[in-house]
This record gives C-alpha cells, structure tokens and sequence, in this order.
C-alpha cells in the first residue's frame, strides 16, 4: 500500500482546512512532531514506538489537499 508520511503539525493543517471528518488529534496522542502517515484510501495511522496505530481516515476528496500540504507523493 502507498502512504504519504507527514507530521502532525501539516496533518492538523489538512484537517483545519477542510472538514473531512478527521479524527481528534490531541485524543490520537498526535503532537505537532508525531510522525503521521495517510493511505490512498485515506486512512491516518500513527507512528508509536514499535508500531503504526490506525486513528481514523479522512472522507471527500482529500488526495490533491494531503500532496499539496505535504510537498510528497504517494510511495
């Protein structure tokens, strides 16, 4: 599966700017630091310290918004 690695702080800036039914991220434990990375399918996982935790997604049209905000490319 292709991710788009980001940080929290760009992830809040995504979230903030558009209503995607995006999860809480102080409840997800996700900092301005916290490594985040998202899906194709818009899925929002979070890097713990052995692990990747799924924290919620993202809904509507949020592909062009998460490239844009995050200057990368899915890999």
């Amino acid at each position: 599966m292709k991710f788009i690695e980001m940080t929290g702080k760009t992830l809040a800036q995504i979230i903030n700017s558009e209503d995607f039914g995006a999860p809480n991220l102080d409840e997800a434990g996700v900092t301005d630091d916290t490594i985040v990375r998202i899906n194709e399918h818009g899925d929002i996982e979070v890097r713990r310290e052995r692990s990747w935790d799924v924290i919620g997604g993202l809904l509507g049209e949020y592909t062009d918004q998460v490239k844009q905000r995050s200057g990368f490319d899915w890999v």
